[in-house]
């Protein structure tokens, strides 16, 4: 089988995956999500070589805690939590513009692995239930605009891209193709809105920027780790595609900010 045939058939599989996950069964739900999380905390420290044991646990202990008590108003509801989330990711983007990322001792290492990949994790299985009901589709939908956005920037970028985005660290990546990605996601919100009426038109027009910008960012975030560690892939995990982060690195960099977003205005009725 060639790598063509792998990446189609992994490709459909995992669509799959997330489509079943977000439409039938919290428990699938929940089941399907935790075990992404666990083999991308194990390819996150396999890049930055971590041998530990607490990330693990740690992230174990939340999802049964949010399992069991829904606790997205009991603790997410405090806005420093979100607020430090926040800052600690805007100083991922700084890092884009070092040559490298800094050193870290153990328990950096140990901090860095649960901000990075645990908390947005959390962050995904708690945002359903931002209306007090679980509301899978809006997970759904964010992962149908970031399929859109990733498939459309590729594609133009190829036929079209000259001007390169960030060529240090992704020479592949142009502004010809980002701004086709940002173009074709606002159309797939606005097609999205009419389907998923839970999530308001403008709403939808919001997280779409919001993926088109973070979620590229978050991949050339991926990028750069992988670049320090000199591996082409987080793993080889999944036929084609590479490993797990490979192919979460878009979503985990930008849920913190849409999770505060539709956060702040459901709770305040903004929109």
């Amino acid at each position: 089988m060639n790598n063509f045939s792998k990446r189609l058939i992994f490709g459909i599989l995992y669509v799959l995956l997330i489509v079943l996950a977000t439409t039938i069964s919290i428990y699938i739900f929940y089941s399907l999500f935790f075990i992404f999380m666990i083999f991308t905390i194990y390819e996150f420290q396999k890049m930055t070589s971590l041998n530990s044991k607490i990330p693990y646990l740690f992230s174990t202990s939340i999802f049964i805690g949010s399992l069991l008590l829904h606790t997205s108003n009991l603790i997410l509801g405090k806005f420093f939590l979100l607020l430090s989330v926040l800052i600690v990711f805007s100083s991922f983007l700084t890092s884009l513009f070092n040559e490298k990322i800094k050193a870290v001792d153990f328990v950096g290492k140990i901090i860095l692995t649960i901000v990075y990949t645990v908390l947005p994790f959390f962050l995904l299985i708690e945002l359903p239930f931002i209306g007090n009901t679980f509301s899978p589709k809006i997970i759904l939908g964010i992962f149908i605009l970031v399929w859109t956005s990733d498939t459309f920037a590729y594609l133009i970028g190829r036929k079209f891209g000259k001007t390169k985005l960030f060529e240090r660290i992704s020479p592949k990546k142009t502004i010809e193709g980002f701004i086709g990605g940002v173009v074709f996601t606002l159309i797939a919100a606005y097609i999205l809105s009419i389907y998923f009426i839970d999530t308001t038109l403008l709403e939808w027009l919001i997280i779409s920027i919001l993926i088109s910008v973070f979620g590229v960012a978050g991949d050339l975030i991926e990028s750069m780790f992988k670049r320090q560690a000199k591996v082409k892939d987080s793993s080889n995990l999944i036929p084609g595609h590479g490993g797990f982060l490979d192919r979460l690195d878009s979503i985990i960099f930008a849920l913190p900010f849409i999770f505060t977003f539709i956060y702040i205005t459901k709770n305040l009725n903004l929109l």
